[in-house]
């Protein structure tokens, strides 16, 4: 996949285009790219993705500090090239492309820097200032400037519409495992290993602190999960903490994401890590001392080792 990140020096073949933040990369937007490829191979064409960057809810939301979304610019690269699109445009979101009405964005982006040739939008996408781009318009549109316009029907699972919100609700509540039939893969973050206090290290389950590589990536609910971590190229399993650690805080409440990996035996400290969530084993629970959090731990580990060979 070739990434872009300005609109000049773009010549490809009969561009099979799809806008939109694309937040997750989940089966509904897997859905679309499956039938933008179908369309890049029936106008011996090839299949070009434009995104925003940064999230376009930060731009215009009045308090981006609660801003949470699934994918980080990094993770939505790597997926997006997993689903075979060919060309990725990344949009700095600025004030300018904000105001933009959506006859202005089809005639400046896509017909005079991109040349489209089929846009594929998703059922309910709409795009331009005041959201004046549906489908109804931009087909108006694509008559007028010569390029076609598909539709694409959403996705349902169980009888839901499979979108990014309903997504972050689901892990939210800690269901790691149910978001994967929504998402397609089981949720990640990508990290740096930070010190910590190493209070897990004298009872034997050392514990290395995870830093998020960007702060508006969303974190699952608190609790105890079992997953596996990327270091170095190599896949290792382990268990995950997310809380306060209220046994052994000492009253300085600070939330951490701490992972104890197994079998894992080296300096971690400052290495670029990928988390991912295989299944919740249970909720955060102050114990009454270090001896009974020590035994739950070796419980934990146990249900860890089940879960990650169960899947």
């Amino acid at each position: 996949m070739i990434v872009y990140h300005s609109l000049e020096e773009i010549h490809i073949r009969k561009p099979v285009v799809s806008i939109g933040v694309f937040d997750g990369v989940h089966v509904g937007h897997r859905y679309l790219f499956d039938r933008m490829r179908e369309e890049a191979r029936r106008r011996d064409g090839e299949t070009l993705v434009i995104t925003f960057w940064p999230h376009p809810r930060i731009v215009l939301n009045h308090h981006p500090e609660k801003i949470r979304y699934l994918s980080t610019l990094q993770g939505k690269e790597e997926l997006l090239e997993e689903c075979g699109i060919d060309h990725l445009v990344v949009l700095e979101f600025t004030e300018e492309i904000r105001n933009l009405d959506a006859r202005a964005f089809v005639e400046k982006v896509l017909v005079e820097k991109i040349g489209v040739d089929t846009l594929v939008m998703g059922f309910d996408h709409v795009f331009g200032r005041d959201r004046q781009g549906d489908y109804e318009h931009v087909s108006l549109l694509g008559k007028e400037m010569g390029f076609r316009v598909v539709r694409v029907e959403a996705m349902k699972v169980d009888g839901k519409t499979v979108s990014s919100s309903l997504i972050r609700d689901i892990l939210w509540q800690g269901d790691v495992a149910g978001a994967v039939k929504y998402l397609g893969y089981h949720y990640f973050i990508l990290g740096r290993i930070v010190g910590g206090k190493r209070i897990g290290r004298s009872m034997g389950f050392p514990t290395a602190n995870i830093r998020p590589d960007d702060e508006h990536k969303l974190i699952p609910a608190d609790g105890v999960y079992a997953v596996k971590v990327l270091i170095s190229g190599k896949e290792f399993g382990g268990m995950l903490n997310i809380g306060i650690r209220p046994t052994v805080n000492n009253g300085f409440p600070e939330k951490t994401i701490e992972v104890h990996v197994f079998d894992f035996h080296g300096d971690i400290y400052g290495q670029d890590v990928v988390v991912t969530f295989i299944d919740r084993i249970r909720d955060e629970k102050k114990f009454d001392n270090i001896e009974e959090l020590a035994l739950r731990l070796e419980e934990d580990k146990k249900k860890a080792l089940e879960l990650l060979k169960e899947r």
